[in-house]
């Protein structure tokens, strides 16, 4: 079958989906893509280059708009090109966040399009509001609800639509969650999976050195940020690095912002917590990371004795899910998203989100009740097992397809919502 890829990123969601049909064989794959870097074997790789940005007087979504229909021209001009060389894909898949896919019904009339649907943006009861050390513009409403566009036009156009969690597809619309499938994404449950060795050996990161018998809590994001709960854990830090003096905190992640805005005083985020904690914080037992190898970060993972986990109502990490594969003792943010994966008590200890106090307090509760911690670790490995099997995820996937492909396109599919 030949399918055709869309997402300005490479590999980027399709990761997992890429390596299955390069495994099974028999696939013709080409991936349309802004970025030049990675690679794959089997994958023809087709880039497409943007032009400076239109100049557009208005608010910031218009600018927004205006480079998503900049960002379709793009990718239909690189599609015709394939069209012209003779490739016809059987199914069109891609991410709608940017409106790439916007044009591709023109240039490929009639072929299933399977777009994958990230969030839907809300003025209130979401993200937008929910942590009030930051408070909202008055005239923020408008400005949100704008940075739905793309998403609407491609919700207007042909196609079916996907989405990951069911929190995720409960903030589109009534109307259109009946176009769009809740597809759980799933996890490397062999190469994420817990060892039990790792505590009893000398684990090493960089220049970071965690010795057998030292406590390590760690803590995963992208960007070290609000939006992940960056600054409510690091105020969390006095009290368990008072609570336990044998603890060392690791986190990683980048210092840039993936969500949300920018310090205050435009330094990093990191910068802006350490100077509010000042020597609260001690530095030969707390450790800033960076971003890591994969491998590095799976085996933090299994040698965590306490993961923290927190986010906004915002679309979850995919470190959540690897976390509870690895059998991770997780301190989560009591939120919709991790609410989804994860029980209080059974799989996970659940903390509002921003309350320092209550998040520390669930750390020490993990660091000093024993039973408690490996009841939860074997509780969250199997609640991975049964919902994130990576075979059961691409059974899923391939079966939707198959359904779009002898469809062409038909939107009535059974399963939806």
């Amino acid at each position: 079958m030949k399918y055709l890829f869309v997402h300005q990123n490479f590999p980027a969601q399709f990761v997992h989906l890429l390596r299955d049909l390069r495994a099974r064989g028999g696939n013709e794959i080409v991936f349309i893509s802004e970025s030049g870097h990675g690679r794959m074997e089997g994958v023809r790789r087709v880039l497409y280059r943007m032009p400076p940005p239109a100049r557009v007087d208005g608010p910031a979504p218009v600018a927004e708009l205006a480079r998503g229909m900049q960002r379709a021209a793009e990718v239909a001009r690189a599609a015709r090109t394939l069209r012209g060389l003779g490739y016809v894909p059987d199914i069109i898949i891609g991410h709608h966040g940017w409106g790439e896919m916007l044009d591709l019904a023109d240039v490929y009339p009639g072929v299933p399009m399977l777009g994958y649907y990230e969030f839907f943006y809300h003025p209130t009861g979401l993200d937008v509001g929910f942590d009030p050390e930051f408070a909202s513009q008055a005239d923020v409403a408008p400005l949100v609800r704008a940075r739905n566009t793309l998403n609407l036009l491609a919700l207007a156009g042909p196609g079916w639509g996907h989405t990951p969690t069911c929190f995720q597809r409960d903030t589109y619309p009534d109307w259109a969650r009946m176009r769009m499938t809740c597809l759980p994404e799933g996890v490397d449950l062999v190469r994420c999976a817990p060892d039990p060795q790792a505590r009893r050996r000398i684990f090493t990161l960089g220049d970071i050195t965690i010795r057998p018998g030292e406590k390590l809590v760690t803590y995963v994001a992208r960007d070290l940020e609000p939006y992940r709960g960056f600054h409510v854990f690091m105020r969390a830090l006095p009290r368990i690095l008072a609570g336990r003096p044998d603890a060392r905190v690791v986190m990683v992640g980048g210092d840039g912002v993936s969500y949300g805005g920018r310090a205050p005083g435009g330094g990093t985020w990191r910068q802006h917590m350490l100077a509010e904690l000042g020597s609260l914080i001690d530095p030969a037992r707390v450790h800033f990371a960076g971003r890591v190898e994969y491998d590095g970060f799976r085996r933090l993972l299994q040698r965590s004795d306490a993961h923290v986990y927190l986010t906004y109502p915002f679309v979850v990490s995919w470190s959540l899910r690897e976390a509870m594969a690895c059998g991770c003792a997780i301190v989560g943010s009591r939120t919709p998203p991790v609410e989804e994966f994860l029980h209080d008590g059974t799989t996970a200890r659940l903390v509002p989100f921003l309350e320092p106090r209550r998040i520390a307090d669930g750390v020490l509760e993990l660091l000093e009740d024993g039973r408690l911690a490996r009841r939860l670790r074997a509780g969250v490995r199997g609640q991975a097992e049964r919902t994130l099997d990576m075979g059961d995820y691409m059974a899923r996937y391939h079966a939707l397809i198959g359904q779009l492909v002898a469809g062409r396109g038909e939107t009535a599919l059974p399963g939806a919502a």
